[in-house]
């Protein structure tokens, strides 16, 4: 029976992806299920609008009032660059690890170890922080009754909780790469029914406030002035806005990679970003006491206003739909976690390399990196059972370490370029690619100065806990680097983006050089892929 246009046209593809990855150096290892759809999933509930602003809605009101808002538009906007250059990167070098290829691929193995070990432990801390902040809405979801809707986990219930959530994602995670793709959907599902519902009926229905309400600062200034109170609150947008390149670190269980994934990467950007401004937007307007809020009176305050707004029921639905959006978001980053482990694996570049870069014969998964990476989340929420008071601090670090690894891509990015680097792959930004490459840095750089900056009233190491947690991994990591020298193990390509750049665009010239009406009327096949020809 012969193949359908569709199945002939999706065979046609994953033969050209396979062929493409063999000349970047690599054999195809994972079943390519991920769709456009699924990967912008994948990215999506990474990113987790929902999970974002109900994680950081109190601290934003505490720290600044509603003004705070606007660091979600400024956070957006800047990693909207990051977003456009990622694409260029992830078109031209289409691998499993995402930004860790990208950075070896621009620069060098050392570089991009260096870089990769502090991501590695973003995302681990990540999968933690995302659990333990979601311990919370299991408690209001379950204890929660009428007269008191908003319920905080006790430390046992958090703990219980939190582990709980993390042995369903990775049992979910362990099925293969197409339940995660279903899970993520389902994920999106909810994320996007959950906020733009709810945010538009509260906006519509149930507005307590006014619009200006949003340019009040309701006293939180304090002795030492707004501005330094505003910038206190920048981790309201800081916390929402990564998690996009989530899309990239499963490249190659993604069809068309080179294409899909900068589109996935910059609607996970721009959709994550329009819910999140709609659904804070919605819950500041529908509060109907902002000062108790703004007070710290109320640690917890959306569950109240969503009871008294929608209800009892209405309350309990969108419980069930946000615990969802932490489980698909905990799934995510443990997808992208392993997926960077077993990439850094099969370039011998990560201590216990051989058993960490195994791909399961069956589910085409790699099992030990998956079961790997839940260690060090388990170790947190022991921690913070004993440390209840530690989930910021251990978030604040998290987040400097993932901007800080995002910006080590965007530098190797421009330096790159400096040196003659035209990204090649299929999209690309053109002649814009060096002003948005460099604005990127510029932002980036800002960011990571707003996450590494002293808070809080606290003690030395309180304050400057984010910078501490990073330097002291940034040290680990580097001593390691120095002493063991995983670099040199390692025979994989490094530090050749503008040799591959050369062979695309000699390879596409060919290409189009054959494809004259002489060789179309000789019988010559239109469709000869570049990616054959850069072998």
């Amino acid at each position: 029976m012969s193949d359908t246009p569709s199945t002939k046209h999706l065979v046609d593809t994953h033969s050209e992806d396979a062929h493409y990855l063999r000349s970047l150096g690599y054999e195809e290892t994972f079943e390519r299920k991920i769709s456009l759809w699924g990967n912008f999933a994948l990215g999506f509930v990474y990113l987790s609008p929902m999970v974002g602003v109900v994680a950081m809605f109190a601290f934003g009101l505490v720290q600044a009032g509603p003004p705070a808002i606007f660091w979600i538009i400024v956070v957006g906007m800047g990693q909207f660059l990051v977003a456009l250059v990622f694409g260029e990167i992830v078109s031209q070098f289409p691998l499993a690890g995402g930004i860790y290829q990208w950075a070896r691929r621009l620069w060098s193995g050392r570089y991009a170890w260096q870089m990769s070990w502090m991501y590695i432990w973003c995302i681990m801390i990540a999968i933690a922080t995302t659990a333990m902040f979601g311990a919370d809405f299991v408690a209001s979801l379950f204890r929660g009754t009428h007269d008191q809707p908003s319920v905080s986990a006790t430390p046992v219930e958090k703990f219980w909780i939190t582990l709980g959530m993390l042995g369903i994602c990775l049992a979910f995670n362990l099925v293969g790469s197409r339940t995660l793709a279903i899970f993520a959907k389902i994920g999106l599902a909810g994320e996007l029914i959950g906020i733009v519902v709810v945010g538009l009926y509260l906006l519509i229905f149930n507005r307590h406030q006014p619009f200006s309400v949003f340019f009040d600062t309701m006293g939180t200034g304090g002795s030492s002035g707004y501005v330094w109170a505003f910038l206190g609150a920048s981790l309201v947008g800081l916390l929402l806005f990564y998690g996009f390149e989530a899309c990239g670190e499963v490249a190659e269980e993604t069809p068309n990679p080179a294409r899909t994934i900068p589109r996935s990467m910059q609607m996970t950007v721009g959709i994550g970003g329009a819910a999140a401004l709609l659904a804070y937007a919605g819950f500041v307007l529908s509060a109907p006491n902002l000062e108790v809020i703004v007070s710290g009176e109320q640690g917890n305050p959306i569950p109240a206003i969503l009871q008294d707004s929608i209800g009892f029921v209405g309350t309990k639905i969108f419980l069930c739909v946000a615990l969802t959006s932490f489980l698909a978001g905990v799934m995510s980053q443990q997808a992208a976690a392993s997926r960077l482990t077993f990439s850094f694996a099969r370039d011998e570049m990560f201590p216990g390399s051989k058993i960490f870069r195994k791909v399961s014969s069956g589910r085409h998964l790699p099992v030990n990196a998956l079961l790997a990476i839940n260690v060090v989340p388990v170790l947190l929420v022991i921690f913070n059972y004993f440390s209840p008071d530690g989930l910021l601090k251990i978030a604040a670090f998290q987040v400097l370490a993932g901007y800080v690894a995002f910006q080590m891509v965007v530098l190797a990015a421009l330096r790159s370029r400096l040196k003659g680097w035209r990204p090649a792959g299929p999209w690309n930004l053109g002649r814009w690619g060096m002003l948005v490459n460099a604005t990127a840095l510029g932002y980036g750089v800002f960011a990571c100065v707003m996450l590494a900056k002293p808070t809080g009233d606290g003690s030395f190491f309180d304050r400057w806990v984010a910078l501490i947690g990073f330097l002291i991994v940034f040290a680990l990591g580097l001593a390691y680097l120095l002493i063991a020298k995983p670099d040199r193990k390692s025979q994989a390509p490094e530090g050749d983006a503008i040799e591959v750049a050369e062979k695309i665009v000699a390879a596409r010239a060919r290409t189009h050089s054959e494809h004259t009406p002489d060789h179309y009327a000789s019988g010559g096949d239109a469709h000869t892929p570049v990616t054959r020809a850069i072998r």
